[in-house]
């Protein structure tokens, strides 16, 4: 039976470029008819990923930079660079029956998505098979030296952020990773455009009798109340995982307090719109995952006061009361909410918890029970 555990999030953020277009404008969506501002799935998913492998003390990367990296370590254990690069190439060139390519600067034509650690592992390969590394260097078509399969074994192994994330390969046999994790583009609750800004730069030099800037541009940023949403199929996580539950609860509260506290750092040192989001909303559902997100199709309108967050906050309860109303509660373990506002009383929004820690475990308890060996 499948099994997910959705997350819902409202955030104000002030002025701020959480995620650029190609033109350096944050980008924008068009829903219900209006622009709504927008951070994509890809921007928030790294943030909560780097978040996860710090927690779990296993780093991955994805990169091109694989056959460099194992060229740098061959180096400062004391190979020549010519045959430290050549080595480089041969990891790329002995993965799969035919190899993955490689481009002028050394680079993989495809990125590839493994733990940090492969590079030691890869460089005892090479080091073991030094000689015939040496032996083959000078030929014009020295075809595959390494063996494939320990070259393979490396390059698809999984850290709990693959499982969680997933992993897309298809240079060799069995290296993808269905992940357990989606993440929704956020987008404001309202209407909303980017502003620009025109700034200037003092020149701290410059003479007395010398007037003007040192540098001057302008720069695009956005402001609003943002509606996030992600689901984890517990299922697949603890597939992905081997059948390790105690695993899968760690890595699934470790995603849970990433989503929730992490952000985005384009243009931080300049915006810091270090805010958390006022209301989280949790759910553990049987069958399929559901987003909130149509809340939003007709955009929230100003208070009284001019903002936006609190007329989001009863949208969200009020169009989640509804749906619940068409399911007929079914299918549904466990829903909560944690809220800045706790006098608001968020009919549709289940049990109000006090914070999002507690909301956290709940919701980690309803879809992963701790037996009796893990507590």
């Amino acid at each position: 039976m499948s099994l997910y555990l959705d997350f819902s999030a409202l955030q104000s953020v002030p002025a701020a470029n959480l995620n650029r277009d190609d033109l350096g404008s944050p980008k924008q969506v068009r829903y219900g008819n209006t622009a709504r501002i927008r951070v994509s799935s890809q921007s928030w998913k790294r943030v909560i990923r780097h978040g996860v492998e710090q927690d779990l003390g296993e780093k991955a990367a994805r990169t091109r930079m694989v056959p460099v990296k194992l060229k740098q370590a061959l180096e400062r254990a004391g190979w020549p660079a010519d045959l430290a690069a050549f080595a480089g190439a041969q990891v790329a060139a002995s993965a799969g029956k035919k190899g993955i390519g490689t481009e002028k600067e050394g680079h993989t034509s495809v990125l590839l998505f493994l733990p940090e650690a492969a590079i030691d592992e890869l460089a005892a390969v090479c080091t073991e098979h030094r000689e015939a590394l040496q032996n083959g260097q000078a030929k014009k078509n020295p075809g595959q030296l390494l063996p494939a399969t320990r070259i393979e074994e490396i390059l698809k192994r999984r850290t709990a952020s693959i499982s969680l994330l997933g992993r897309m390969l298809a240079e060799l046999p069995n290296a993808n990773v269905d992940g357990a994790a989606q993440v929704a583009h956020a987008f404001t609750t309202h209407t909303a455009e980017p502003q620009r800004d025109y700034f200037t730069a003092v020149d701290d030099w410059l003479g007395e009798a010398e007037t003007g800037s040192g540098h001057l541009d302008t720069a695009e940023f956005s402001a609003g109340v943002f509606y996030r949403y992600a689901t984890v199929n517990v299922a697949d996580l603890v597939k992905n995982l081997e059948g390790d539950t105690k695993a899968a609860r760690t890595v699934l509260g470790s995603f849970a307090e990433h989503f929730l506290l992490s952000l985005p750092q384009a243009k931080r040192n300049s915006t810091a719109p270090h805010t958390l989001p006022d209301l989280a909303y949790l759910a553990v559902r049987e069958h399929r995952p559901l987003s909130l997100a149509a809340a939003f199709e007709t955009p929230v309108t100003a208070d009284t006061q001019g903002g936006f967050s609190k007329n989001s906050r009863t949208e969200l309860a009020t169009y989640a009361q509804s749906i619940n109303r068409l399911t007929g509660n079914r299918s549904r373990r466990f829903h909560g909410h944690a809220t800045i506002a706790s006098d608001e009383h968020l009919a549709g929004l289940g049990t109000e918890i006090d914070s999002y820690d507690q909301l956290i475990e709940a919701a980690v308890d309803a879809a992963l029970p701790q037996t009796g060996e893990q507590q």
